[in-house]
């Protein structure tokens, strides 16, 4: 297993003629984002929002895709994009929060004629 999502399944990793790490092409990313929205689809119609707390869940219900997706991206890049859906997760519901709390402020504030908008 590689770090790179071009080696993940691969005994032989491509290299540079300099002995370097060859960084992944279009197609290999494309084909790592195409694994992570199909298995992120499936969390979603599941309704699982960290499939690193529960794995075994996201294991049951979206196994197919799972592999999939890491078969397609490196474990670094997996791991990464199942923090960053729960971190895009909790901002959006943070910012959806405080729009509600500000529109109550309106609202009060309207109702006390103190509103200047």
């Amino acid at each position: 297993m590689g770090w790179l999502p071009w080696s993940s399944n691969s005994s032989e990793s491509k290299t540079a003629s300099d002995g370097g790490r060859i960084a992944p092409d279009r197609s290999s990313r494309k084909r790592c984002w195409e694994g992570r929205d199909l298995f992120f689809t499936c969390l979603d119609d599941n309704n699982i929002i960290d499939a690193i707390k529960d794995d075994k869940e996201a294991r049951r219900k979206c196994g197919k895709e799972i592999a999939e997706f890491e078969t397609a991206c490196s474990q670094t890049w997996v791991k990464y994009f199942k923090e960053k859906r729960v971190m895009e997760y909790n901002r959006d519901k943070t910012i959806e929060r405080i729009k509600q709390e500000d529109a109550a402020k309106v609202q009060d504030l309207k109702s006390q004629g103190r509103a200047s908008r």
